[in-house]
């Protein structure tokens, strides 16, 4: 079930909220009425992590999905008939981890990715991965500086 990490930096246009579990990350966008304005919704956290990406103004990006990916692993890779988003597993897993969640913002990004895995042709990706911002990476997965190759070793 994913929880909220609370004390984020202020964000003047929104109100930024990060609810997490051991698979999801869920960055969310509020305006003040309660409005979600914006998401993303990062899985598969790993050395293949995918996003989600939909904002209002410019609608869905699914980042990291390039390459070779087994059915299933993607957020709408699966085309069943019928129900599409009861049969694909991210989105399973999504509704079993949202129970969390406050109720407005799960009700909000679960149609929102509803609309997604229904959307025909698929959204294509922005990037070959997710580039979190800095307040979006967790403790210990911060980037290390580029090592100068010209620089002495240290001992």
């Amino acid at each position: 079930m994913m929880r909220e990490i609370l004390g984020l930096a202020p964000d003047p246009a929104a109100r930024r909220r990060w609810f997490h579990d051991d698979y999801f990350d869920l960055f969310v966008w509020q305006v003040p009425s309660g409005e979600v304005t914006s998401f993303q919704l990062c899985y598969g956290i790993d050395s293949s992590e995918r996003a989600l990406v939909w904002q209002q103004q410019r609608g869905f990006f699914h980042d990291g999905v390039r390459g070779r990916s087994a059915p299933g692993e993607i957020i709408g890779s699966i085309p069943e008939r019928g129900d599409a988003a009861t049969a694909d597993p991210v989105v399973a897993r999504f509704d079993a981890a949202a129970g969390g969640l406050p109720s407005d913002v799960r009700s909000a990004v679960a149609a929102r990715i509803r609309e997604y895995v229904e959307k025909q042709p698929p959204v294509q990706a922005r990037r070959e991965s997710f580039r979190r911002a800095d307040w979006q990476k967790r403790p210990g997965t911060a980037s290390k500086p580029a090592r100068n190759p010209s620089a002495p070793k240290a001992r």
